[in-house]
């Protein structure tokens, strides 16, 4: 617990919130660790069999997975324990927010230091309905819901989840994704010096940050619908002394001139956004990019080529985190809206990537099987224009 970066707009635990909070990570240890596997035994011993038996003949997608293994009460066990464990993070670390919230406000109206990053905020944006209709990840009142004047709170109470959420396994400073895009970049494009780097849905710049250590020469712009995380993502930055210029935009449609970015990338962000909204962030992408210029979308690895009973795991989020449009962002090809928005198809990628995390920890010796969530794999679409 102790192993998260510590900067200036990270909230301060008192001595019992830091053990509710190291109880709730030790629990999702667990969970993960010993609990989780008990499923797969479960669905080979039982639920597969009995199915086979019942049908005479075996699984063929994920939903029938998902109905059979939702009927067996070990795992409903485990999935009313992993829910639990999301809504107890978010209530403890909610806790200490919530007892230095004016303190952390402002304190992030102070962190105008040496960077001299920006921050632009336009109250009269409308925050998309994919967004605001669901308290993503189960966070009470979402990535928007601002309190008081000047509310950062609910990217405190992000910044110190995420950790506990991935258990410390995204780096100190949450910045595998980041680091990883920024790893396969220059290990495929060792001659590629943007000048301008756009991060579309950063929320607090946990995978922002990376690029401005990558190409310290380069302007970093992030953008997100939410103020309250970007209040935060600007303190957070200057901080940690990375000059970021923030604002708060809809990735669909900026306000950035036609092809004023060498690269644009995002971590996560399809699976939070509807088609529709998938297909103007690419269409944006190719009007954003200079020639020359690459995107990069950092993603959860597809169903594609997985056994139904990992897809089936992997697709619990849908319908019991708060992640609506997770499943159909797992089965999309993206090499269509890619073509649509412009993109030739012999310039589009869509590749596994290794994390950053992990390839070190390998490279180093360290790394054990099973350290590092999606087994040291993330999804990574690449587009040049």
């Amino acid at each position: 617990m102790n192993g998260q970066t510590r900067h200036a707009m990270l909230p301060q635990a008192s001595h019992d919130e830091l053990a509710r909070q190291a109880f709730v990570q030790s629990f999702k240890i667990h969970l993960a660790n010993e609990v989780s596997p008990g499923n797969r035994v479960v669905y080979e011993k039982r639920v597969l069999p009995a199915f086979e038996e019942r049908n005479k003949r075996s699984f063929r997608d994920r939903h029938e997975v998902r109905k059979a293994m939702n009927r067996d009460a070990y795992h409903q066990l485990w999935s009313a324990l992993q829910r639990t464990s999301q809504e107890m993070m978010w209530d403890a670390v909610s806790t200490s927010v919530d007892r230095q919230a004016e303190q952390l406000a402002a304190r992030a109206r102070q962190c105008d230091g040496a960077p001299a990053g920006s921050l632009r905020l336009d109250p009269d944006l409308p925050l998309p309905r994919y967004h605001a209709a669901v308290d993503i990840h189960c966070q009470p009142g979402g990535y928007h819901t601002e309190l008081r004047a000047d509310d950062v709170a609910a990217g405190a109470i992000y910044d110190r989840a995420v950790y506990i959420y991935t258990m410390g396994r995204a780096g100190a400073l949450n910045d595998d994704m980041g680091n990883s895009v920024v790893l396969r970049l220059q290990r495929d494009y060792p001659d590629f010096r943007p000048r301008r780097i756009l991060d579309m849905g950063c929320t607090v710049g946990h995978s922002t940050l990376p690029y401005v250590d990558a190409w310290p020469g380069a302007e970093v712009h992030g953008i997100d619908v939410a103020a309250p995380v970007l209040r935060y993502a600007h303190g957070r930055a200057e901080s940690l002394g990375r000059r970021v210029h923030f604002s708060q935009q809809n990735a669909e449609h900026t306000d950035f001139e036609d092809e004023s970015f060498d690269l644009v990338v995002s971590h996560i962000l399809f699976h939070e956004t509807s088609a529709r909204a998938l297909k103007n962030i690419v269409r944006e992408c190719h009007r954003l990019l200079r020639p020359g210029g690459l995107m990069a979308h950092l993603e959860v690895p597809p169903y594609a080529g997985m056994d139904l009973y990992d897809q089936h795991m992997l697709d619990w989020d849908t319908y019991n985190n708060n992640e609506p449009f997770w499943g159909a962002s797992h089965e999309i090809s993206y090499e269509k809206p890619g073509t649509e928005a412009g993109f030739a198809a012999e310039n589009l990628v869509q590749t596994l990537t290794p994390s950053a995390l992990v390839d070190a920890r390998k490279r180093t010796g360290v790394f054990q099987g099973g350290d590092f969530a999606g087994a040291g794999q993330w999804f990574l679409y690449l587009g040049r224009k």
